[in-house]
């Protein structure tokens, strides 16, 4: 039987919260708003439990371009 891990909810929580993840998403939300096109917004934030970023459309062009070609949808990866 493997053994078994306790984690430190205390300590995920200020990681998950860190500055450093915060950057690694806005990195990765930006890359994905690059690879969509025009018009993709960004935005990012730490909350009660952790940091997190999204991409979205902010103009009807940008909108217009999800609708259609899923643009959004089809830049996800580049936020491997």
């Amino acid at each position: 039987m493997p053994p078994r891990v306790r984690l430190n909810r205390k300590g995920v929580r200020e990681l998950l919260r860190s500055r450093e993840v915060l950057s690694d998403l806005e990195r990765r939300a930006n890359a994905i708003a690059a690879a969509a096109g025009e018009g993709m917004e960004v935005d990012s934030e730490v909350g009660r439990n952790r940091a997190r970023a999204s991409v979205r459309t902010a103009t009807r062009e940008a909108v217009l371009a999800e609708a259609q070609q899923r643009a959004l949808t089809r830049a996800l990866d580049a936020g491997r």
